[in-house]
Formats: C-alpha cells, structure tokens, sequence
C-alpha cells in the first residue's frame, strides 16, 4: 500500500512543470477552483466539498508557490500542505464571498503577459457562482482567459507517484471481482451483487467507490453508466459491473462482465472477440502513437465482428484524479500518447439491438509500451451459478 499523501518535493515538480507551460501559453497564473484542481496542485483534499455553499481558490503564478485563497474554516487543514500562503475571509459573505481578496491577489503579480487562465474549457467546470466569475472577470486589469489546455497538459502526464496510487487501487479492485462470482448467485438482485462488491473493495483497502453501476440483461446490457436496479439476475444474462473507486484521490475505472449461468453463443463470441480488442489497443497504445490510432486498432476488430453500434462514444479516455480525463480515443482527437499517461482501453460493441458488452482495462504508458494496471480480464466469461 503506497504512504498517503505526498511530498513537498512531489508538488514542486507538478507546479514547476505547469509553470513551464504556463509560460508557453503565455500565462501569468492559473485560477483553479474545483476540487481535482485544487487537490492536484496543494494536496488538500476535504468531505466538505460536498457543501456548496462556500468557494475555493488556488492560484498557481508563473514564479513562486502556490497561493491558497480559501474560506477561513479550511485554514487549519490547508496549513497541513506544502501550501504557505494562505490568504482567508470568513465565508460566507455571498456580497463578497472571496472576490476583492482573490482580486487583489491575482493583481498583485507580476505582469508578463496579463493573463490569468482559468477552467474554462474542455472537461473543466469552475467550483464558484458564474456571476460571480464574470463580476471578477469584469473588474480585473487582466484578461481572463482559457487555462484548461495548460491545466490538462499539466496533469494528463502523470508522475511515479500518482501511478503508483493508481496501480494500487486498480489491484484491489482487481481482487474483489475475480471473488464476485463466489460471493453472489442466481435470483439476487443487481443492487446486492453492487452493494457485496462495493463492500469487499472498502475492505480491501479502498478509500470510496463514487462510480459502481450494475447492470444485467440478456446476452448483454442495453447501456453501461445506470443502475443498479432491483433487476433480479437469471439465467442466460449477462452481468456488467463498472467501478470507480479511489485510494488517495486517484481512481480506477474499468468494468467486468459475468456470465450467470448459461448464456448464448452470441454473447461468447462477442465477449472473445472484445476481449482480442482490447489486447490490440493495448498494443497499440506506445509512446508516440495517438489516440486515434488506439481507436482503430480496436474498431477494426469490432466491426469485423458484427457491431451494429456503441453508444459510449468512444472507446477509452485518460484517467487520475477524476474517473474520467482527457484523451479521449476516438477518431478526431489526435492526442499523441507520450510516456507516463494513464489510460482506459475500452472497446465495446453492441451485436442485437439493446445488447452491448463492454471491455475495460487500465494501462500506464512506460517508454518500453503499455504496463496493465489491472489484472487482466479472463478470456472466458466467468459464471455466477
């Protein structure tokens, strides 16, 4: 189990490296509110996030540590971080709620290029009142524009540090579904088979499980991000379990189906040949390579073995301290993968209409090519009796 929480030495790299593409998208700072963000650059982390009445500030200058812009009931936990400068107002005062204090700070920087990024892009959401924002916006002697490409620039190469989290969790939850088919059976419901997997992951080691739909269907499920439902389990379905879970804010996502019973095959066969589609796109995921190369390495395969359709979207994306990052690996995207990027590989097809299986695994892009996270899913369906 890797030691929570990291070193000081761990966030100097991570804010000296975002400095450096600060510098090439011609930032003076990054504005960072939302929790990822703000977890990702000071190490604080709070179940208080789940109350909206308050916001959070982080800003990340060109020169110099971070600053930390925070109500003053998260000061004594934010002192606990690498973070030094911690500036406070008693929230909250929603005439107010930060706004002239975070105000003065970003104007109190050096000038460059007299521009703040914020996240205002792609997979980004601010963590503060819109009006709010554009009431700062408005008033600053700055210009205020898109951070996120630098922020997901920063954060999409992953340190040793943060891969070893990721690893970890992806281990525990590895163990727990090759146990499922042991500790569930024919007639229980979806909702018991996800409440004994999210309880077998906690005791396992796992901090929370966020994201943990359930869903059976004969000979396949009709989409994959729902559930769980009180559907009883039968013969001849298929079981799709997908889970999120987390060890030190760095999550797992990858899913596994089951076969209850016996079941078509159809299902077999498609289940085989996902299971050789996801050995492709992992082959295919070097350094150098780029997203869409991935997706075709596995959309070949699917389309040769029948697909009339894949409601996902895609088949795979970036992973760390959200369940889901960019890239995504789909045609169009065109992120070259380079070393020390996370990523789900995640073909899925549906064959009949309304049944779909799904494939997932988690890899870390070394130099030497992809190194599988997760224990890698049987090629024969596993059978609930």
């Amino acid at each position: 189990m890797p030691k929570r929480g990291f070193s000081s030495k761990e966030f100097e790299t991570r804010t000296s490296r975002a400095q450096e593409i600060m510098y090439r998208h011609e930032l003076d700072a990054l504005l960072v509110s939302s929790p990822p963000n703000v977890r990702y650059f000071t190490g604080f982390d709070s179940q208080f996030w789940e109350s909206p009445t308050r916001p959070w500030f982080v800003v990340v200058p060109l020169g110099g540590n971070p600053i930390a812009v925070i109500p003053e009931i998260g000061a004594p936990e934010m002192a606990l971080t690498w973070i030094k400068d911690i500036r406070t107002w008693p929230a909250p005062v929603p005439e107010d709620d930060g706004l002239s204090l975070l105000k003065a700070t970003l104007e109190s920087l050096p000038k460059r290029f007299g521009r703040i990024g914020a996240e205002l892009g792609r997979e980004m959401a601010l963590r503060m009142p819109v009006s709010d924002f554009l009431k700062l916006r408005d008033s600053l002697a700055l210009e205020v524009a898109d951070g996120s490409p630098a922020i997901w620039q920063a954060r999409m190469i992953k340190t040793p540090a943060e891969i070893d989290r990721i690893h970890f969790i992806c281990q525990i939850a590895s163990e727990a579904y090759e146990q499922l088919p042991s500790q569930i059976s024919i007639g229980e419901s979806e909702r018991e088979a996800a409440r004994k997997l999210r309880i077998d992951i906690a005791k396992r080691g796992a901090d929370a499980t966020p994201f943990m739909p359930a869903i059976s269907g004969p000979g396949g499920v009709p989409q994959i991000v729902c559930g769980p439902h009180d559907r009883i389990i039968e013969e001849g379905d298929i079981l799709f379990i997908d889970t999120g879970s987390t060890f030190d804010g760095y999550f797992c996502d990858f899913d596994r189906n089951y076969a209850v019973g016996k079941v078509s095959d159809d299902a077999h066969r498609v289940h085989d040949a996902l299971w050789i589609a996801t050995e492709a796109g992992i082959r295919a995921a070097v350094p150098g390579a780029t997203t869409d190369d991935v997706f075709g390495a596995m959309a070949k395969i699917i389309q040769d073995a029948g697909a009339i359709g894949n409601n996902v979207g895609r088949l795979g994306h970036g992973l760390g301290l959200q369940l889901t990052e960019p890239p995504s690996h789909r045609l169009g995207d065109g992120t070259v993968i380079r070393e020390n990027m996370v990523l789900t590989i995640e073909p899925g097809m549906e064959y009949s209409p309304g049944k779909m299986i799904v494939h997932e695994e988690n890899i870390a892009v070394t130099k030497d090519g992809p190194r599988l996270l997760t224990r890698r899913a049987p090629r024969e369906l596993p059978v609930i009796r």
